[in-house]
């Protein structure tokens, strides 16, 4: 599932090709990714309307048009949403395209069909995202707010980071990939890491989160294959049984809230 640098990366290049542009006609294919609206009420509401800016709350994608109104786009596992020279030119996997006045298009690509694509007003979205956590790249995201969140948690920290009521856009790869650096063992309870690991986990999710958002960005170059995590050096995901590139133990792969959880038992206590 893409993750927030996934996210991020996808933004930037949307806010260098698609803001400023107008939207002359848009479809959807599969009803499935509009529901409760209808893929013709996405695309009458959208049409005739400029794109004003794009924006990343967690790990969606909200494209903000003229007259108050948001597309709002959730890539779910497979999606990624980018501009192409001619709209007549459209991937095989595109669910939805949006034609641009130049002869451009916005296009969301879906393999598998899992993303949502809706228009609200531009008023409702933070109501409608309310419950999703603080950015931990935003100057919110402190020491104190991580110690804070962490206190009233007692789920497992590696649990506990993945929850988006917590923090926003914070995934798997990333989560993992942080609590290796903070040298912290991803099935300690939250609430229970002193205030010192809280501190070491709190730098790792910044400077674990910047570098991915730079590699994705280098990844993004070429949409047509895109990953997540094609560039970043990973420590301790996907990579089970191989050894640990700082003190030699092999890396162990367990469950925990029904996903994989990676972590080396040597560094991370």
């Amino acid at each position: 599932m893409p993750e927030l640098p996934e996210v991020e990366a996808v933004c930037r290049r949307l806010r260098k090709d698609a803001v400023g542009s107008r939207i002359i006609a848009a479809r959807v294919m599969r009803p499935i990714q509009t529901k409760p609206q209808t893929p013709a009420h996405v695309a009458k509401r959208v049409a005739n309307h400029t794109i004003d800016a794009v924006r990343r709350r967690g790990k969606n994608i909200l494209v903000d048009l003229s007259d108050g109104l948001t597309l709002h786009v959730h890539p779910r596992m497979t999606g990624n949403l980018y501009v192409i020279a001619d709209h007549r030119l459209r991937p095989v996997a595109a669910r939805a395209w949006f034609e641009l006045q130049d002869g451009r298009a916005m296009i969301y690509e879906d393999r598998r069909v899992l993303g949502r694509i809706q228009v609200h007003p531009t008023s409702e979205m933070e109501e409608r995202l309310e419950k999703t956590g603080v950015e931990p790249l935003e100057p919110g995201f402190t020491e104190e707010t991580l110690i804070a969140l962490a206190r009233k948690s007692g789920q497992p920290v590696k649990v506990f980071l993945m929850d988006q009521r917590h923090l926003a856009g914070l995934g798997n790869i990333y989560a993992a990939e942080a609590l290796f650096e903070a040298k912290i063992n991803p099935r300690r309870v939250a609430r229970q890491l002193s205030r010192a690991r809280l501190k070491r986990l709190h730098a790792a999710i910044v400077g674990v989160l910047e570098r991915a958002v730079q590699s994705a960005c280098i990844a993004y170059m070429h949409p047509d294959r895109f990953q997540e995590a094609e560039w970043f050096p990973v420590e301790v995901y996907d990579r089970a049984g191989e050894r640990c590139r700082r003190c030699s133990k092999t890396i162990r792969r367990i469950e925990q809230g029904g996903r994989s959880t990676y972590f080396c038992p040597g560094c991370q206590t």
